[in-house]
């Protein structure tokens, strides 16, 4: 397991379940469909000025991320459609009419929502530790969804939350094609482009633009909790694969949960509590899932920063960068061996 792609996917968890609360407050004084907009505008801008210190930074070296290639960019316009334009405009919606606590935990079932699309549409293998553990993350929203007495407008929030998750499932799948990709060029694009689409949506429905000390702030809590996380997320991706780093990213509800409940003072009730160790239960069986078999690698090509470990066993051009770690395209022959692992970028085979 990399260790350090597990670290990516739980700061990224930790910035977006921050922004969820952090949202519910802007929300009081901005349209859900301008926020939503403000929020990828922030994350679109904030992530070009880092990636230009970051090209500036590296220019000298052979470690900066590999190019998009045209193939990617199907696979691009649909993520940053369902997770750059619907997923925000559902959340916000959400949003102002959840309390902010019930709302991130209701997150939750992003990481479910996940893992059963990567299982069933895109085939990436899993165990029934995991469908254990997204059964009880999904016990666990129903209990939060839960008001006693269902009416339109009690369901209208935690629909369009659900909605939400299932559009960054999509998006989280669709990413993950292209996630051998620069991470920061991949959100820049997305929040470029989701963002003034989304500003635009949100006036032609009435809505207006806030004042400039709301825009500033509505663009710090995109760039973090949408820009520098779903980079850390992408760059996740490729280590630990899409169902995996959506297991790890599930424990974001907590964080915004607990800054709901401490900051903004809302309650902490036995539902919540329930509802937050059901879940708890569902992100532990993913967290600790232990897969080991013999498996075969293909003969195949790419580019993306790498080391040679067992898996980067290949001679270097004289123009390769000699540094490591390293970004070139390089071949991979092919390999028969048994070891723990993960569906990353080497390991997509069949069960």
């Amino acid at each position: 397991m990399n260790q350090r792609a597990i670290l990516y996917a739980l700061a990224s968890s930790i910035l977006f379940g921050l922004s969820t609360p952090a949202a519910k407050v802007l929300l009081a004084d901005v349209s859900p469909f301008v926020l939503a907009g403000l929020l990828y505008c922030g994350a679109g801008i904030g992530i070009a000025m880092l990636r230009g210190f970051s090209h500036w930074w590296v220019s000298k070296s052979g470690d900066r991320e590999p190019a998009l290639e045209p193939t990617a960019l199907p696979w691009l316009v649909g993520a940053t459609v369902a997770g750059g334009v619907i997923g925000p405009i559902l959340l916000m919606i959400g949003l102002a009419n959840t309390r902010a606590s019930t709302a991130s935990l209701l997150l939750t079932l992003e990481g479910a929502a996940t893992a059963l699309l990567a299982w069933l549409l895109f085939r990436e293998n899993f165990d029934r530790r995991i469908v254990f553990g997204m059964t009880t993350i999904v016990a666990g929203a129903a209990v939060l969804a839960w008001s006693g007495k269902p009416t339109l407008s009690g369901l209208l929030g935690p629909l369009a939350i659900a909605g939400a998750c299932m559009a960054w499932a999509l998006d989280n799948n669709l990413t993950r094609k292209v996630s051998l990709s620069d991470p920061l060029r991949i959100v820049e694009l997305k929040g470029l482009i989701a963002g003034p689409v989304n500003v635009a949506i949100g006036l032609m429905a009435g809505g207006a633009l806030p004042s400039f000390p709301r825009v500033l702030s509505a663009g710090v809590v995109g760039f973090l909790g949408y820009g520098v996380s779903i980079a850390l997320f992408v760059r996740a991706l490729r280590d630990l694969g899409t169902a995996r780093t959506g297991a790890y990213f599930s424990t974001a509800p907590f964080f915004g949960t607990i800054a709901a409940v401490l900051a903004l003072g809302e309650p902490l009730t036995l539902q919540l509590v329930t509802a937050g160790a059901l879940m708890a239960i569902g992100v532990w069986l993913h967290l600790t899932e232990h897969h080991d078999h013999e498996h075969v690698h293909e003969l195949t090509a790419h580019a993306h920063r790498h080391r040679h470990d067992e898996h980067h066993q290949h001679e270097h051009e004289p123009d390769d960068p000699p540094a490591e770690s390293h970004t070139h395209r390089h071949e991979h022959s092919r390999l028969s061996h048994t070891h723990r692992h993960v569906p990353d970028a080497h390991h997509r085979h069949g069960h």
